[in-house]
C-alpha cells in the first residue's frame, strides 16, 4: 500500500494556498509581509466595544433645509437623537431634497446616463466624522419617518481630524442593497450586517435612493460600534468556496481601491493574438450580400457595427477587461464611439488623476461626461482635471460635476476656454467654489442648463451670466445664499431668458410680486417653477393669480410652505393652467376642500398634490379626494 504522507502533502499544500487567497485584511503595504485570516463568521471579542454618535457632518449632495438653519437639514444627524423613537415630520432631522419618481417626470428632469452598472441606484448622500477611529462591527441608522432609503453604507481610511492627510484614500463597502419598499411610515432604528474591513475609520457614508418612497425619508441619528483593535477572527467552520481563489474578486465587486480600475483602464501591453476568437465563426450569411467587393467592405461594416453594439451595453470595468481577450475586441473597446457618453460617478472613490490619464485616448469624442461625487479628499488636481479636458473637451455638450470639491476658479476657466460646445453645466453643491469665479461662466453662451444649487455665485456673476447666455431653457438657483436682491435677477430673466422652461428658486429669501410680474412677463414659456420657501410673496398682492394668468404652460408649481395660498390661486390654476401635473401647496391655512375639487376636475394631468399640514383638509377630505380621483397621488403628512 502506498504511502499516504505526499498525498497529505498536497492536500495541505491547497489547504494552505486556499487560505492565502482568502486572506485579504492586510494593507497594501503588508499584503506581501503578512496575511490575516478572515472569514464571514463572527468576531471573537477581544475588544471592549466603543459606541459613538457622529461629532461632525462633512459633506451631504442636497438637504431639504436652509442654509442659515438647522430645520430639515443634514447637520442634524450629528450628536444625540433630537426624535427617536417618536415617528413623524420633524423639524430637528436630516432630509434630503426630493423623493419619490416625480423629479423624474418634470420638464427640468434629465436624461440617464447609458452603461450605469445596476448595483449602482445612488441619488444623494451625507459623510458624517466620529471621534475615534474603530474597525466597525455595527451601524445603527436611526430613521424617523419613512424609512428605507439608505442603499450603501462606506467606510473611508481617512481620518478628517488627522494632521497628516494619507498618501492614499481608500473606500470601502461595509454594505449594500437594492432600495427596497418598507411598509409604513413608523419609525426605526435601521442595523444591517456588515462586511469586516481591514482599516479603522472614523469616517462613515450613507448613500441613499428614496425613489420608491411616499414621502421625505428622515434620518435623526446613525451610531457607529466598532473596536480600537483589529478583531482575531475566529476559523471555526470556515468553508472556503472555489469561487473565492480569485485574489481581486472581492475588491472589483465591493471594494473601492483605485489600483485595480486604473489598472483596468491602463492596458498598454497587447499580446498578439492568432485570431478574432469565435467573431471570426460568425455566419456566413449574416455578413454576405453577394455583391463582391461590395459585399466584403459591408460584411466588414456589419461586423463592427454589431460589435459595437454588443459593448454598448457594458460597463466601463467590463469594456476594460474585455479589450485584453483579443486584438479585435481591444480596438473596439477602447474605440472613442464607445466613450461618447461615459459616467464615472459609479465609481467615484476610484477615480483619480491616472484614471482621467488613461481615458483620454478614448474620450477626444466625448459629448456627455458625469463626473459628479468624483474627486474629494485630493483624488483628482485642478492640474488632472485640466489636462483632461484640454485634451476632450472640444465636444462636450453635457458636463455633471455635481459635488466636486476640487473644483476652483481655475476649473471653471479651463471649462469655458475648452468646451465651447458645452450646453449643459451641473455645478449642484460645488460649495467651495469661490464666488467670482462664476464670472466664467458667461462666456459660454451656448448654455441651455445650468444647475447652480447651494453655490456661492454672486448676484453680479449671476447677471452676467443671464445677460451673455440668452438661450437657457433650465437654471436651478435653489439655496443660492449670496444672492442679494432676486427681483433684479427676476427682471433680468424676463429681459433676456425668453426660452426659460423650468427654474428653481427654493428658498429664495427676498423675491417679492414685482419681481414675480417681471418674471412672468417675460418668460411665457415656462413650464415648471419652485418657490418653496419663499417667504416674502404674499397671494394678497396678486403675484399667484398673476403668475397663473400669465404661464398657461405651468406643469409644475411648488409654493410650498407659503401660507397664504388660497382658495383664489388655486381657482385660477384651475382656470388657467389645465396642464398642470404637479403641485405643493404644503402648509397653507387658507384652501378648502371645494377649490381643489375645481382643480382636481380641471387638470386631468395632476398626478401629484401636495397638501401636507393644510389645516382645512383633514384625512377625511383627502380618502374623498383620492376615492373621486384615483390617478392623483395626494399627500397628507402629519406628525404624531
Amino acid at each position: 500500500m502506498p504511502p499516504v504522507f505526499p498525498m497529505l502533502t498536497v492536500l495541505s499544500m491547497f489547504y494552505y494556498m486556499c487560505l492565502r487567497r482568502r486572506a485579504r485584511t492586510a494593507t497594501r503595504g503588508e499584503m506581501n509581509s503578512r496575511r490575516a485570516i478572515e472569514s464571514n463568521t463572527r468576531a471573537l471579542p477581544i475588544n471592549v466595544e466603543i459606541v459613538q454618535y457622529a461629532k461632525e457632518v462633512l459633506d451631504f449632495s442636497s438637504h431639504y433645509g436652509s442654509e442659515n438653519s438647522m430645520s430639515y437639514t443634514m447637520w442634524n444627524l450629528a450628536g444625540i437623537p433630537n426624535v427617536y423613537p417618536s415617528s413623524g415630520d420633524f423639524t430637528q432631522t436630516a432630509v434630503f431634497r426630493t423623493y419619490g419618481t416625480w423629479w423624474d417626470h418634470c420638464p427640468s428632469a434629465r436624461l440617464p446616463f447609458k452603461r450605469t452598472p445596476t448595483t449602482f441606484c445612488s441619488q444623494d448622500y451625507v459623510e458624517l466624522a466620529f471621534e475615534e477611529p474603530v474597525y466597525p462591527t455595527a451601524v445603527h441608522i436611526l430613521e424617523t419617518y419613512h424609512p428605507g432609503a439608505v442603499v450603501r453604507i462606506l467606510a473611508c481610511s481617512a481620518n478628517p481630524y488627522s494632521q497628516n492627510p494619507p498618501a492614499e484614500v481608500r473606500w470601502e463597502v461595509l454594505w449594500s442593497e437594492a432600495p427596497t419598499k418598507v411598509n409604513g411610515p413608523q419609525a426605526r432604528q435601521f442595523t444591517p450586517s456588515i462586511k469586516q474591513i481591514n482599516f479603522p475609520t472614523n469616517l462613515i457614508r450613507l448613500e441613499v435612493n428614496s425613489s420608491l418612497l411616499d414621502y421625505y425619508t428622515e434620518l435623526d441619528a446613525v451610531v457607529l460600534h466598532g473596536v480600537k483593535e483589529r478583531p482575531v477572527l475566529s476559523l471555526k467552520a470556515s468553508m472556503i468556496d472555489m469561487n473565492d481563489i480569485d485574489e481581486d474578486e472581492d475588491e472589483e465587486k465591493y471594494g473601492c481601491g483605485m489600483d485595480t480600475l486604473n489598472k483596468q483602464f491602463n492596458i498598454v501591453a497587447l499580446r498578439e493574438w492568432p485570431s478574432n476568437g469565435y467573431f471570426d465563426k460568425l455566419p456566413y450569411e449574416i455578413f454576405h450580400l453577394g455583391w463582391g467587393r461590395i459585399a466584403d467592405a459591408m460584411k466588414y461594416s456589419l461586423k463592427s457595427s454589431l460589435i459595437q453594439l454588443i459593448l454598448s451595453h457594458l460597463t466601463v470595468p467590463d469594456l476594460c477587461r474585455l479589450a485584453q481577450t483579443c486584438k479585435l475586441l481591444y480596438q473596439h473597446c477602447c474605440d472613442p464611439l464607445q466613450y461618447i457618453h461615459l459616467s464615472l460617478q459609479p465609481y467615484w472613490a476610484r477615480i483619480n488623476d491616472t484614471s482621467l490619464e488613461h481615458l483620454q485616448s478614448r474620450c477626444t469624442l466625448i459629448q456627455w461626461l458625469n463626473l459628479s461625487w468624483t474627486g474629494n479628499r485630493g483624488a483628482i488636481s485642478v492640474s488632472g482635471f485640466s489636462r483632461f479636458l484640454k485634451v476632450c473637451g472640444s465636444e462636450l455638450v453635457r458636463l455633471e460635476l455635481s459635488c466636486g470639491h476640487f473644483l476652483n476658479e481655475t476649473c471653471l476657466e479651463v471649462i469655458t476656454e475648452m468646451c465651447p460646445n458645452l450646453q449643459e453645466l451641473n455645478l449642484s453643491s460645488c460649495d467651495k467654489i469661490p464666488p467670482q469665479a462664476f464670472n466664467h461662466i458667461a462666456k459660454v453662451g451656448s448654455l441651455k442648463r445650468l444647475v447652480l444649487y447651494r453655490t456661492k455665485v454672486e448676484q453680479t456673476a449671476l447677471l452676467s451670466i443671464l445677460n451673455f447666455c440668452s438661450e437657457l431653457q433650465h437654471l436651478s438657483l435653489g439655496s443660492c445664499v449670496m444672492i442679494e436682491d432676486y427681483d433684479l435677477i427676476a427682471s433680468m430673466m424676463g429681459a433676456k431668458c425668453k426660452k426659460l422652461r423650468s427654474l428653481d428658486l427654493w428658498r429664495c429669501k427676498n423675491i417679492t410680486e414685482n419681481g414675480i410680474a417681471e418674471l412672468a412677463s417675460g418668460c411665457q414659456l415656462l413650464e415648471e417653477l419652485d418657490l418653496g420657501w419663499c417667504p416674502t410673496l404674499q397671494s394678497s398682492t396678486g403675484c399667484f393669480t398673476n403668475l397663473a394668468r400669465k404661464l398657461p404652460n405651468l406643469q409644475k408649481l411648488f409654493l410650498t410652505a407659503n401660507r397664504s395660498v388660497c382658495d383664489t390661486d388655486i381657482e385660477e390654476l384651475a382656470a388657467n393652467c389645465t396642464h398642470l401635473r404637479q403641485l405643493d401647496i404644503l402648509g397653507t391655512r387658507m384652501v378648502s376642500p371645494a377649490s381643489l375639487r375645481k382643480l382636481l376636475e380641471s387638470c386631468k394631468d395632476l398626478s401629484l398634490l401636495d397638501v401636507s399640514f393644510c389645516s382645512q383638509i383633514d384625512n377625511r377630505v383627502v380618502l374623498e379626494l383620492n376615492a373621486n380621483f384615483p390617478n392623483v397621488f395626494i399627500k397628507k403628512s402629519f406628525t404624531q
